[in-house]
């Protein structure tokens, strides 16, 4: 079954939308409220062990968003330029069932394996 690249159009550009909605809810999280904790035995050590922890996590997800974000807009591009389905490795088309399952793939199944058994081994 090939695929419907308007489909895929519309699928991406809600992921797009939904990724920028929940990198705004990050950051408006992020903010520091300027109010503190009360009642720790163990002072201001725990808060701002607390609060580091709670910033490692915060610009974990946010780099995570941006990643999958970048590679929503560059499969966009793909569809603008004509190029989308395309294995960017080998350059054979990427299998249908696998641009279904993630519509932003870069690369078919068997170079997306080699790739990774390269990267184990390194």
């Amino acid at each position: 079954m090939p695929v419907d690249i308007a489909k895929v159009r519309v699928r991406l550009e809600g992921d797009k939308k939904k990724l920028l909605a929940e990198l705004d809810q990050l950051m408006v999280l992020g903010r520091p409220s300027g109010e503190r904790r009360e009642g720790s035995p163990f002072g201001k050590r725990e808060e701002e062990a607390t609060e580091s922890l709670e910033l490692e996590r915060r610009l974990a997800l946010e780099q995570g968003i941006k990643v999958q974000l970048v590679d929503v807009e560059v499969a966009l591009g793909k569809i603008a330029a004509g190029t989308y389905g395309k294995c960017e490795t080998c350059g054979k088309p990427i299998e249908p069932a696998r641009l279904d399952a993630l519509p932003q793939a870069k690369r078919c199944m068997s170079c997306k394996i080699l790739q990774a058994k390269n990267a184990k081994t390194r």
